[in-house]
């Protein structure tokens, strides 16, 4: 399984990955699923990929191969709706020559970034081609195992949120995704850009083993723990709902 998260703050954008690969119990490997590509001072792109690793991989081959013999390629669109489309396209055109597999092919992707002085934007690619992007009211977007890494995200997350408090929230959402799924794992890739710099992101890779990665299961663990033993007992709290007894009851049905 996959889970991969990007964040569209203000003041940047936050793109984090695992790299595990899982096709049973027996063929667990690592494959990096975040890809970077720019021109320094003029435009910067994180890639992230889930689904089908032979067509995620074909996908980002045939980026690089048009960057190098292609009139038209990733880092001369002149929009980040541009870059959504195709990529989109390429993905459907890679899925499309495996037709008659009878293997599940699909990849979603995850792309943002920014171009000169455009806003920066990320969107969600579904194998299907289509996408969509963040907003106001929708600031992050996932892809893969996202179920268990969604909470943290919905309550903390807003647009006006640091750059910092938003890599910090990505890697708990991910911890949180690790501890209750093992087909996700490490090493963990983290990619943080400012926006407005068009310079390549700050990057960070936490391996297996990872004293981080270990610091901040424990601490937000224990964390969680102590916040539930505050929270206002059920029983004995004189702000709980009417309790219904078994006369209310048969009355009301």
């Amino acid at each position: 399984m996959t889970y991969c998260l990007a964040i569209a703050a203000d003041s940047g954008l936050v793109f984090v990955s695992d790299s595990r690969t899982n096709a049973g119990v027996d063929m667990v490997s690592t494959y990096s699923k975040m890809a970077s590509f720019g021109i320094d001072r003029e435009r910067q792109f994180t890639l992230l990929t889930s689904g089908n690793l032979a067509t995620s991989q074909a996908v980002i081959r045939r980026i690089k191969k048009d960057i190098k013999t292609e009139e038209s390629h990733l880092l001369n669109l002149a929009h980040m709706t541009e870059v959504a489309e195709y990529i989109g396209d390429i993905s459907k055109e890679e899925q499309e020559k495996s037709a008659d597999a009878k293997i599940n092919v699909e990849a979603h992707f995850i792309v943002g970034g920014q171009i000169l002085d455009h806003k920066p934007a990320v969107f969600l690619i579904y194998p299907q081609g289509n996408y969509i992007s963040t907003s106001s009211d929708t600031t992050f977007l996932q892809i893969g195992e996202s179920k268990y890494g969604k909470p943290i995200l919905d309550r903390i997350l807003h647009p006006e949120v640091s750059l910092e408090t938003a890599a910090m929230c990505a890697l708990v959402s991910m911890d949180s995704t690790m501890r209750s799924n093992l087909t996700v794992g490490p090493p963990i890739e983290l990619s943080v850009y400012n926006n407005g710099t068009n310079q390549k992101g700050r990057y960070y890779r936490f391996d297996d083993g990872s004293e981080y990665l270990k610091q901040l299961n424990k601490n937000w663990d224990r964390l969680l723990k102590d916040a539930f033993k505050k929270l206002p007992p059920v029983a004995w709290s004189s702000t709980w709902d009417r309790e219904d007894d078994e006369d209310s009851r048969g009355a009301s049905s």
